[in-house]
């Protein structure tokens, strides 16, 4: 007769954070923290954790980087600053100043290789950019036209600006960056301002902002020369965090109303190329927060909730595949 307790069952680990030994398969069985689990077609969201805190609680900064190199640069704490923050997956540190305090920036790049350009510092609008190297910032080619509160994404050598507001109005202008000026891009379909951004010169994706006072839902992809239509976002949502590529964005936090009071959320978003759909929500619901890194590792921080906020969160999505549980080992098999 067959002695069944004595037979070994292999079974696969499964970290249910985020992170896995390999991706999930429907009709496989997967084990976590004393739980069987059999893989389903049910799908499970990203998870928010907590990062380390800015030394300076900061709003409408400009963002570069990734989740473990972050860079945070600019922005408003009750006053401009012209700071810049280095992130390295646990914690935050000085960086080098910019030459020109300014909020409502716009920023991309890399933490050794970053870029920002234009922003408000009372009373005026600017045209300036600056480039990082990792220590410090200097003078690059102006854009066109001053301007803040600008859509953002690329690289310190191919870097996209678009949307944004030039008091009084906004703009639906695009301008393309090659590392030494700027140059005109495509129109979007409509002006606003405060959208969240992503992706590349080549394949940019701006989505949300606001147009007149209305917090809006749209977004448009770029292809290097000219704008169109994606999946609009489920929330409608300005001053959001952002990060990600056009078919692998993530969106989250920001304002989804701004009149009679305004309102923030906690909401995260991710799009695939073609639809959004919900992420897990982030801890504090706030706006003007910025983002870096990408969908499946991001990282936020900053913004306000009417008080600014020193608090940065992590980002870790589960990637494919989703589990049902089946029982505990204390049950057996």
């Amino acid at each position: 007769m067959t002695d069944y307790r004595s037979i070994k069952y292999k079974v696969p680990t499964l970290n249910l954070d985020g992170t896995t030994e390999a991706s999930p398969v429907e009709g496989e069985m997967w084990y976590d923290s004393g739980k069987f689990y059999l893989g389903t077609s049910q799908s499970f969201t990203g998870v928010w954790s907590s990062g380390g805190n800015l030394l300076a609680a900061t709003s409408n900064s400009a963002s570069a980087g990734t989740q473990t190199a972050g860079l945070t640069m600019g922005g408003h704490t009750g006053s401009y600053l012209d700071t810049s923050e280095e992130y390295n997956g646990t914690s935050w540190s000085a960086g080098g100043d910019l030459s020109l305090a300014r909020y409502g920036l716009g920023g991309c790049g890399t933490q050794t290789a970053g870029l920002c350009w234009a922003g408000y510092q009372s009373p005026d609008l600017r045209v300036l950019t600056e480039e990082y190297d990792g220590s410090s910032w200097s003078a690059g080619g102006d854009v066109a036209v001053a301007i803040y509160y600008v859509g953002a994404c690329g690289t310190q050598t191919a870097g996209l600006t678009f949307s944004g507001r030039h008091s009084p109005t906004n703009s639906d202008k695009t301008q393309e960056y090659d590392g030494t000026s700027w140059s005109a891009g495509g129109d979007l379909s409509v002006a606003k301002n405060q959208p969240g951004g992503a992706g590349t010169q080549t394949a940019g994706l701006c989505f949300g902002g606001n147009i007149s006072g209305t917090v809006q839902n749209a977004t448009e992809e770029y292809d290097g020369t000219s704008w169109s239509s994606g999946g609009n976002i489920t929330t409608a949502v300005q001053n959001v965090a952002s990060a990600g590529l056009q078919t692998a964005a993530l969106c989250a936090g920001g304002v989804t109303q701004e009149s009679p009071t305004v309102v923030r959320t906690a909401v995260t978003q991710e799009y695939n190329g073609t639809a959004w759909s919900a992420g897990g929500n982030i801890s504090i619901a706030r706006g003007s927060l910025k983002g870096a890194g990408t969908q499946a590792a991001g990282l936020c921080w900053g913004g306000t909730t009417g008080s600014y906020i020193s608090t940065s969160e992590e980002y870790t999505s589960p990637g494919t595949g989703s589990y049902d549980e089946l029982f505990t080992a204390s049950q057996g098999l």
